[in-house]
């Protein structure tokens, strides 16, 4: 087995997302699947690193691809403890076993192990306080609830 060129990067926790939503707005069939709109109308941000509340903007613009496979598209924004506001852009896959995703959309708490919600985030702020956060690479995993989602947060170190 050949070793890779460099050590594989770590993670440190930097927070976690409890998003609130709004209920969902079907779109119906787009090009490349059925399209949905999820309104985040706010939520809280705790963490070691990050802590604070979401704000009431932004939504999750999914696709639902043919297999079932739902494509994440969020763009929202946090307000820190302190007063800072930052840009959160995170995309990524939701996507398992069809009767586990069945009971997921059907708004059920299901268990996060018994299916696959990870994205890729990217965050932004103008404030000198955080500014770590425009130069850093973030990646979540996360789970859906009745009412909202939960990303957990991660720098890759």
């Amino acid at each position: 087995m050949t070793q890779p060129a460099h050590p594989a990067p770590g993670l440190s926790h930097v927070c976690d997302l409890h998003v609130e939503l709004d209920p969902i707005r079907e779109m119906g069939q787009g090009r490349a699947g059925h399209r949905r709109i999820i309104p985040i109308i706010g939520g809280r941000v705790e963490g070691p690193r990050l802590s604070g509340r979401l704000l009431n903007l932004g939504a999750d613009w999914q696709t639902i691809w043919d297999s079932g496979v739902a494509e994440l598209d969020t763009r929202y924004a946090m307000e820190t403890h302190d007063g800072a506001v930052i840009e959160i852009i995170n995309y990524g896959y939701r996507h398992g076993p069809a009767e586990v995703l069945a009971r997921v959309m059907a708004g059920e708490a299901v268990p996060a192990d018994q299916y696959y919600m990870r994205t890729q985030a990217r965050l932004e702020t103008g404030d000198a306080r955080y500014e770590w956060v425009n130069r850093t690479v973030f990646v979540g995993t996360g789970s859906r609830q009745p009412l909202g989602v939960t990303v957990s947060l991660f720098a890759v170190e």
